[in-house]
């Protein structure tokens, strides 16, 4: 286990006492800081950025956090903590901004037939996690560290960084286009990659891959 790194550390301290503020006062934190629609009465600009210091439960912050380590600690390594943080937060932003811009997408859809009970409720489902921005980092550490081996959980079987990136990638459109509606944030999760991808190449253009 390679040890923590400054921001990486900061990051889980801040999503662990959200976490934990969130079992006693659920509803207040939620309603504040998880991001909602922009058309909802509960938006604010600022949800963009808390709604990823905040999770569902105990299942939910353990492996973003775990996975956030995993990757984050490498990258932090080799960019620094300034870059790091700030390809956090484009990442984690800018999955944000594509998970809204397909609900708006959606909200179009229920207004053009209708169906004004699932538009109503889509402007009150609230959205959480850091997931956006550490799919954000899955691509960034496929893109820097291409043939490092990752252990798959199932199957439990070593897989080339690169091709896990394309995997999930690919995996998170499917099953985004399968299931707009449900339960995951699929697009967020591309968001991270899409807006990751971008940062990464403005970077590598301008000779700034490295501190």
């Amino acid at each position: 286990m390679p040890t923590v790194t400054p921001v990486v550390k900061n990051i889980i301290i801040i999503n662990v006492i959200m976490f934990v503020l969130t079992l006693f006062k659920e509803e207040i934190m939620i309603e504040k800081f998880a991001l909602f629609y922009f058309g909802s009465p509960l938006f604010r600009p600022y949800q963009l950025v808390t709604h990823m210091f905040m999770h569902g439960s105990f299942t939910h912050i353990f492996f973003n956090m775990y996975t956030f380590y995993f990757f984050g600690v490498a990258l932090e390594r080799v960019w620094g903590s300034k870059k790091f943080l700030v390809y956090y937060f484009v990442t984690g932003i800018g999955a944000a901004l594509l998970h809204n811009g397909v609900t708006y997408l959606e909200a179009l859809h229920y207004a053009s037939v209708g169906d004004q009970l699932s538009f109503n409720m889509l402007h009150m489902i609230p959205t959480v996690g850091a997931s956006g921005a550490i799919y954000g980092l899955l691509l960034a550490y496929g893109m820097l560290f291409p043939n490092d081996r990752i252990m798959l959980l199932i199957p439990p079987i070593p897989l080339k960084a690169k091709y896990f990136v394309i995997i999930f990638g690919v995996l998170e459109l499917l099953l985004g286009l399968s299931n707009p509606g449900g339960s995951i944030a699929h697009f967020a999760h591309l968001g991270g990659m899409l807006f990751g991808l971008v940062l990464i190449l403005y970077w590598k253009k301008n000779n700034r891959m490295y501190y």
